[in-house]
């Protein structure tokens, strides 16, 4: 008798992945990376039967970007993609054939265990429990260890759980709706490489060194490592253009966990942001008056009843029943507008924070380090990427344009300060 074929998973883009199909073009599709950095060199065959085994537990991540109607949809996929040796940069671009295949990718390259994701199947947090599960049944079927499921790992053995493939933003939607309204931020510029090479920074420091001095000025680690960005960004613009007058807005975004604050477990996107600004028009900003900006707007923001307004903004438009009943093409060609227009002109550039990353004690021995590198922005060359584990903080840089300007700015900062720094590139010599 043939077995019933078993039937696959779907789910509906949650609201802010809805965004990120629509966006894709030929040379660009919103895709970052988390990766972990063992001991000892990755067994390529145990780490596919580990995979096999984790992605059973992930459907909404473990999943296909396929076409509907009126919206794009996830689909989980019925076998794990096969492992991937590395390119030789991170983050290739994802074609939209290959999303329709599988919207992740799992790559190794010695040591390293990295894994890529299309933004539409979760967003840092839950890409971070996807990577610390498939770690942990990595390192169980290697090693024979057992290793409990806590600080994000997952049990391969039980089934998804209801709230895990939640869409969070309906339900968080207020009763009103926050304005759109914003201003354009500087973007930088440069001779773009024209070999379609992204450039990768990393900066590493000492987390005791770094609280230590983000508390002599009464900052905590993000609102310290994003004042020192927006610091750095201040001194590119002046360094390229020498009146005031002439100088445009310095913003950063800032993303923003919503679980805590709307006791939410979904392992699909469930993120806001928040966009300090400064105006250089207004004179030379110092690092205390910079980390008081942004610690008072994301005091302000980060409440729920702020976010709530904001989300009510994004969600009241797929409510609307005119807007469901638009057929997809024509959807995807206003919300490309609109990506284009506004998407990315209200920053100079991301900073991802991840925080802290904590693994099950029985992990730590066999994990060296985590990084996290964001892709560029479709229309700005750079983005950023950080966290810490153990005792150092990853900051990864990555730029798609050839000088690096911001970089150099952004470690003199530092060295002003006195904080130390080690520096990592995977410099093209092309």
């Amino acid at each position: 008798m043939k077995k019933a074929k078993k039937k696959l998973r779907w789910v509906r883009l949650d609201n802010a992945a809805k965004i990120y199909p629509a966006a894709i073009r030929k040379n660009w599709s919103n895709v970052y990376r988390q990766s972990a950095t063992l001991r000892d060199e990755v067994d390529r065959e145990v780490l596919q039967a580990a995979l096999d085994v984790t992605v059973k537990r992930f459907p909404s991540i473990a999943a296909r970007l396929r076409k509907g109607v009126f919206w794009y949809y996830l689909q989980q996929v019925e076998h794990a993609p096969a492992i991937r040796e590395e390119y030789s940069y991170p983050l290739v671009h994802m074609s939209k054939e290959e999303l329709r295949r599988c919207a992740f990718r799992v790559i190794v390259y010695h040591k390293r265990i990295a894994v890529e994701f299309f933004h539409s199947l979760t967003d840092g947090t839950g890409a971070l429990i996807f990577l610390k599960t498939l770690l942990a049944e990595y390192l169980e079927q290697k090693y024979g260890l057992s290793i409990p499921c806590e600080c994000g790992v997952l049990d391969r053995r039980e089934k998804p759980k209801k709230e895990e493939l939640e869409d969070c933003f309906p339900k968080s939607a207020g009763p009103v709706a926050a304005s759109r309204r914003d201003t354009d931020a500087w973007h930088m510029a440069g001779e773009e490489q024209e070999d379609g090479f992204l450039h990768l920074t990393c900066f590493r420091l000492s987390v005791q060194e770094v609280l230590a001095k983000a508390h002599q000025y009464g900052f905590t680690l993000t609102v310290f490592m994003s004042a020192v960005m927006m610091l750095a960004l201040a001194n590119l613009q002046a360094e390229k253009n020498p009146v005031p007058m002439h100088r445009k807005r310095i913003k950063l975004l800032i993303p923003v966990n919503l679980r805590k604050l709307f006791h939410c477990n979904t392992l699909r996107n469930f993120a806001m942001y928040t966009v300090p600004e400064i105006d250089p028009r207004l004179g030379d900003y110092t690092l205390e008056e910079i980390g008081a900006v942004i610690q008072h707007k994301m005091g302000l923001e980060f409440t729920a009843k702020h976010m709530s307004c904001v989300i009510a903004t994004n969600v009241g438009d797929e409510r609307n029943p005119l807007v469901r009943l638009i057929p997809l093409p024509i959807k995807n060609a206003v919300m490309k507008a609109i990506f284009d227009s506004v998407g990315e002109k209200k920053s100079c550039l991301s900073l991802s924070n991840l925080g802290r990353v904590q693994v099950p004690a029985a992990m730590e021995p066999y994990i060296q380090r985590f990084d996290f590198i964001l892709g560029v922005q479709a229309a700005a060359p750079y983005n950023c990427g950080m966290l810490s584990y153990g005792d150092t903080v990853y900051i990864n840089f990555i730029r798609n344009i050839k000088d690096a300007e911001l970089e150099r700015h952004f470690f003199a900062v530092l060295q002003d300060l006195g904080v130390s720094v080690t520096v990592e590139s995977n410099r093209n010599e092309r």
